[in-house]
Protein backbone atom coordinates (compact mmCIF):
# COMPACT_ATOMS: atom_id res chain seq x y z
CA UNK A 1 0.00 0.00 0.00
CA UNK A 2 2.73 1.96 0.92
CA UNK A 3 4.48 1.62 -2.79
CA UNK A 4 1.30 2.18 -4.15
CA UNK A 5 0.90 5.53 -2.49
CA UNK A 6 4.82 7.00 -3.13
CA UNK A 7 3.89 6.16 -6.89
CA UNK A 8 1.16 7.95 -7.10
CA UNK A 9 2.73 10.71 -5.33
CA UNK A 10 5.66 11.02 -7.59
CA UNK A 11 3.52 10.59 -10.38
CA UNK A 12 1.00 13.44 -9.69
CA UNK A 13 4.54 15.40 -9.17
CA UNK A 14 5.93 14.53 -12.41
CA UNK A 15 2.43 15.18 -14.26
CA UNK A 16 2.19 18.75 -12.59
CA UNK A 17 5.62 19.52 -13.09
CA UNK A 18 5.14 18.76 -17.29
CA UNK A 19 1.76 21.00 -17.62
CA UNK A 20 3.03 23.32 -15.50
CA UNK A 21 6.13 23.46 -17.83
CA UNK A 22 4.11 23.36 -20.86
CA UNK A 23 1.94 26.04 -19.93
CA UNK A 24 5.44 28.56 -19.53
CA UNK A 25 6.73 27.25 -23.06
CA UNK A 26 3.38 28.11 -24.46
CA UNK A 27 3.01 31.42 -23.07
CA UNK A 28 6.61 32.21 -23.95
CA UNK A 29 6.16 31.17 -27.42
CA UNK A 30 2.71 33.31 -27.88
CA UNK A 31 4.49 36.05 -26.80
CA UNK A 32 7.34 35.83 -29.08
CA UNK A 33 5.25 35.44 -31.96
CA UNK A 34 3.39 38.62 -31.06
CA UNK A 35 6.38 40.38 -30.63
CA UNK A 36 8.17 39.54 -33.73
CA UNK A 37 5.10 39.90 -36.57
CA UNK A 38 6.51 39.16 -39.77
CA UNK A 39 7.07 42.53 -41.91
CA UNK A 40 6.75 42.27 -45.29
CA UNK A 41 7.35 45.48 -47.45
CA UNK A 42 4.52 46.50 -49.94
CA UNK A 43 6.47 49.54 -51.78
CA UNK A 44 9.71 50.95 -51.33
CA UNK A 45 10.64 54.27 -52.99
CA UNK A 46 13.30 57.28 -53.40
CA UNK A 47 12.88 60.84 -54.00
CA UNK A 48 12.50 64.34 -53.43
CA UNK A 49 9.90 66.75 -51.48
CA UNK A 50 8.52 69.36 -53.94
CA UNK A 51 7.04 72.53 -51.83
CA UNK A 52 3.99 73.30 -53.45
CA UNK A 53 2.56 76.32 -52.08
CA UNK A 54 0.45 74.61 -49.55
CA UNK A 55 1.56 70.94 -49.42
CA UNK A 56 4.60 69.05 -50.35
CA UNK A 57 4.42 66.33 -53.00
CA UNK A 58 7.04 63.49 -53.17
CA UNK A 59 8.57 62.82 -56.36
CA UNK A 60 10.26 59.30 -56.90
CA UNK A 61 13.74 60.10 -58.42
CA UNK A 62 17.63 58.80 -58.05
CA UNK A 63 18.97 62.47 -58.52
CA UNK A 64 18.84 65.41 -56.20
CA UNK A 65 20.22 68.62 -56.72
CA UNK A 66 22.25 70.20 -54.14
CA UNK A 67 20.49 73.29 -53.47
CA UNK A 68 20.02 74.60 -50.40
CA UNK A 69 16.88 73.37 -48.29
CA UNK A 70 16.16 70.50 -50.58
CA UNK A 71 14.27 67.67 -48.87
CA UNK A 72 15.02 64.20 -50.40
CA UNK A 73 14.48 61.10 -48.66
CA UNK A 74 12.48 57.71 -48.77
CA UNK A 75 9.32 56.18 -47.81
CA UNK A 76 8.24 52.24 -47.18
CA UNK A 77 4.76 51.13 -47.19
CA UNK A 78 4.37 48.09 -45.52
CA UNK A 79 1.87 45.06 -45.81
CA UNK A 80 -0.93 45.28 -43.20
CA UNK A 81 0.72 47.27 -40.25
CA UNK A 82 -0.58 50.41 -38.54
CA UNK A 83 1.77 49.63 -35.79
CA UNK A 84 4.39 51.97 -34.37
CA UNK A 85 7.69 50.76 -36.25
CA UNK A 86 11.00 51.13 -34.63
CA UNK A 87 13.39 51.72 -37.83
CA UNK A 88 17.15 52.18 -37.71
CA UNK A 89 18.88 54.37 -41.11
CA UNK A 90 22.01 54.64 -41.88
CA UNK A 91 23.33 57.23 -44.53
CA UNK A 92 26.10 57.01 -46.43
CA UNK A 93 28.21 59.88 -47.78
CA UNK A 94 30.83 59.88 -50.80
CA UNK A 95 32.77 62.09 -49.01
CA UNK A 96 32.64 64.33 -45.12
CA UNK A 97 30.08 66.96 -44.93
CA UNK A 98 30.81 70.33 -43.42
CA UNK A 99 28.42 69.56 -40.71
CA UNK A 100 25.53 66.85 -39.15
CA UNK A 101 22.36 68.19 -37.92
CA UNK A 102 18.97 66.66 -36.50
CA UNK A 103 16.13 67.91 -35.36
CA UNK A 104 16.57 67.81 -31.56
CA UNK A 105 15.86 64.46 -29.43
CA UNK A 106 16.59 61.83 -31.99
CA UNK A 107 18.64 58.62 -31.70
CA UNK A 108 21.92 59.52 -34.00
CA UNK A 109 25.29 59.06 -34.13
CA UNK A 110 27.68 59.78 -36.66
CA UNK A 111 30.79 56.81 -37.57
CA UNK A 112 34.42 57.81 -36.62
CA UNK A 113 34.84 58.50 -40.18
CA UNK A 114 32.19 60.79 -40.02
CA UNK A 115 31.05 59.73 -43.93
CA UNK A 116 27.86 57.52 -42.08
CA UNK A 117 24.57 58.81 -39.65
CA UNK A 118 22.82 56.28 -38.05
CA UNK A 119 19.52 57.50 -36.90
CA UNK A 120 17.13 55.40 -34.83
CA UNK A 121 13.39 56.07 -34.72
CA UNK A 122 9.88 55.15 -33.48
CA UNK A 123 6.91 56.31 -35.26
CA UNK A 124 3.51 55.07 -36.06
CA UNK A 125 2.75 53.45 -39.61
CA UNK A 126 0.12 56.04 -40.96
CA UNK A 127 -1.33 54.22 -43.67
CA UNK A 128 1.07 51.76 -43.07
CA UNK A 129 3.59 54.18 -44.45
CA UNK A 130 7.02 54.76 -42.78
CA UNK A 131 9.98 57.85 -43.60
CA UNK A 132 12.70 59.51 -42.91
CA UNK A 133 13.72 62.76 -45.08
CA UNK A 134 17.16 65.29 -44.78
CA UNK A 135 17.90 68.42 -45.89
CA UNK A 136 20.14 69.81 -48.00
CA UNK A 137 22.45 72.13 -46.11
CA UNK A 138 25.54 74.01 -46.77
CA UNK A 139 28.47 71.78 -47.22
CA UNK A 140 27.14 68.86 -48.22
CA UNK A 141 28.89 66.74 -50.71
CA UNK A 142 27.90 65.92 -54.39
CA UNK A 143 28.07 62.27 -55.74
CA UNK A 144 26.55 58.65 -54.82
CA UNK A 145 25.04 58.20 -51.49
CA UNK A 146 23.12 55.15 -49.76
CA UNK A 147 20.85 54.72 -47.41
CA UNK A 148 19.72 51.27 -45.24
CA UNK A 149 16.85 50.82 -43.62
CA UNK A 150 16.37 48.12 -41.15
CA UNK A 151 13.64 46.93 -38.74
CA UNK A 152 14.84 44.29 -36.02
CA UNK A 153 18.05 44.35 -37.90
CA UNK A 154 16.33 42.87 -40.63
CA UNK A 155 17.22 45.40 -44.07
CA UNK A 156 13.29 46.24 -45.65
CA UNK A 157 15.11 49.45 -47.71
CA UNK A 158 17.98 50.16 -50.03
CA UNK A 159 18.35 53.17 -51.62
CA UNK A 160 21.00 54.67 -54.39
CA UNK A 161 20.94 58.11 -55.03
CA UNK A 162 23.07 60.92 -56.14
CA UNK A 163 23.40 64.49 -55.20
CA UNK A 164 24.14 66.59 -58.32
CA UNK A 165 25.35 70.06 -58.81
CA UNK A 166 22.25 72.07 -60.06
CA UNK A 167 22.46 72.63 -64.25
CA UNK A 168 24.31 76.05 -65.00
CA UNK A 169 22.08 78.63 -66.82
Amino acid sequence: MKKLAYGTVLASCWLTSWVVSSLAVNDIVSSQSVNTKTITVKKAEFGVLRDDSNSMSFIPTSKVPLKEGKRYGWRIQLQDNQNEVTWREILQLPKLPNTWSTASGENFSISPNGREAVTKRTQLANKGVIENFWTIASGDPTGKHTISVYVDDRRIGFFEFEVVSPKKK
